[in-house]
């Protein structure tokens, strides 16, 4: 087999163990009407770590195979919008703690 890499979107993860669903879709013309179609795949994707969660977009490469349905390994995310969340969650917080209240003052003069 050629070596392949493909990039899909993840649309089912954490169900099986070290193991992720990853759809890589591709347009192509109609013989007849010359539209555009798009067409998809799901290929079982090994992923060791079980770092992958749904919607994260991911480089696939082939491999040999791992089960009898996997044929594709994890190359690398390429972009995960749970991380990028907890990115832009984290740049929001403050990273020093806020500064005491000011402690109301006591005048001397008593009347």
């Amino acid at each position: 087999m050629p070596p392949m890499a493909f990039t899909g979107v993840v649309t089912k993860a954490g169900f099986m163990n070290k193991t992720a669903t990853v759809t890589v879709s591709r347009w192509v013309v109609h013989k007849l009407t010359g539209k555009r179609i798009e067409r998809s795949t799901k290929f079982l994707t090994h992923d060791p770590s079980n770092i992958l969660r749904k919607d994260d977009v991911v480089l696939i490469r082939n491999c040999p195979p791992v089960s009898a349905s996997k044929r594709f390994k994890l190359e690398r995310v390429l972009k995960s919008p749970e991380g990028e969340r907890e990115k832009a969650h984290a740049q929001r917080m403050p990273t020093s703690p806020l500064p005491p209240p000011p402690q109301p003052t006591q005048s001397s003069a008593t009347p």
